[in-house]
C-alpha cells in the first residue's frame, strides 16, 4: 500500500518513455499524483513552451531528458554530435525552466527536478568529452538557474546519477557484459546498479513537500562513484 504522499499534486514527466521516465511516473501516479506525461524529446525549440502551457497548473514537474552517450577524444569531436548533445539536453532543460518558471514564482512555490548525470563530477574513461560537456552545462545551469528561483520558494535541483539500471545507459544486458562487471566491482564502491525505483523515490523527495528548504543543490545518485 502506498501512503499518497503526492496526493492532491500536477507533476508534469518529461519522456516518460525513456532514461528514468517510466519509473519516477509511475512511483509518483502510485503516490497519487495526477502525472502530466510527454514523450515528446523537445528538441524543437517551440515545443517545451507549449508543453508547459498545455500542462495547466503544474505543482512541480520532472525534466527527464537524455541522450545515448556518445564517445569522441578531443581531437576526433565532430560539430554535429556535439550540437546534438545540447540540443537534446541542455536547451530542451533551460526552456522548460524558462517556462514553468513564471506560474511557480506568481505562486511563490513549486519543484523542479532535472534528471541530469554525475559523469562530469570526476574523469570519464573512455573519454566522452561531448557527452560529458553537456550534461555538465545541465548541472550548471542547475545550480545557477536554481539559487535564482530560491528567491521566490521556487526549487530547482538535479539528481546526477551514474551506474542505475535504464534502457539507455545501463540496459539488462550489459550485465552479460564480464568487462563491465569487473568495472563495475572496481569502480563503483556499491559495487551494483541502482534501481530504478530508488532515483524515482529521490525525485520524489525533491518533488514534495518534504523538500522545501533545498535549492540548486545537484545530488549524486551514483552508488559513490563521483
Amino acid at each position: 500500500m502506498t501512503s499518497q504522499r503526492l496526493s492532491g499534486k500536477r507533476i508534469l514527466v518529461t519522456c516518460t518513455d525513456t532514461y528514468m521516465g517510466p519509473a519516477i511516473a509511475q512511483l509518483f501516479a502510485a503516490e497519487g499524483a495526477t502525472v502530466v506525461a510527454d514523450t515528446d524529446p523537445l528538441t524543437d525549440p517551440d515545443a517545451p513552451t507549449a508543453l508547459v502551457a498545455a500542462s495547466g497548473e503544474l505543482d512541480a514537474a520532472v525534466l527527464n531528458l537524455d541522450l545515448p552517450a556518445y564517445t569522441a577524444r578531443t581531437v576526433d569531436i565532430d560539430d554535429q554530435q556535439w550540437l546534438d548533445g545540447f540540443d537534446a539536453m541542455v536547451h530542451p532543460l533551460m526552456r522548460l525552466v524558462r517556462a514553468l518558471a513564471p506560474a511557480m514564482i506568481e505562486r511563490g512555490s513549486g519543484a523542479m527536478v532535472a534528471m541530469t548525470s554525475s559523469s562530469p563530477l570526476r574523469r570519464m574513461s573512455p573519454q566522452a568529452i561531448s557527452y560529458v560537456a553537456a550534461r555538465a552545462a545541465q548541472n550548471a545551469f542547475v545550480r545557477s538557474a536554481g539559487h535564482d528561483l530560491a528567491k521566490h520558494g521556487v526549487r530547482l535541483n538535479a539528481i546526477a546519477q551514474n551506474f542505475v539500471a535504464n534502457d539507455t545507459y545501463y540496459p539488462p544486458s550489459i550485465m552479460e557484459n564480464e568487462r563491465f562487471v569487473a568495472r563495475l566491482k572496481n569502480e563503483v564502491p556499491a559495487q551494483r546498479l541502482g534501481e530504478p525505483s530508488e532515483t524515482a523515490e529521490l525525485a520524489l523527495f525533491l518533488a514534495s513537500e518534504a523538500s522545501t528548504f533545498i535549492f540548486g543543490q545537484v545530488l549524486s545518485q551514483d552508488g559513490g562513484w563521483s
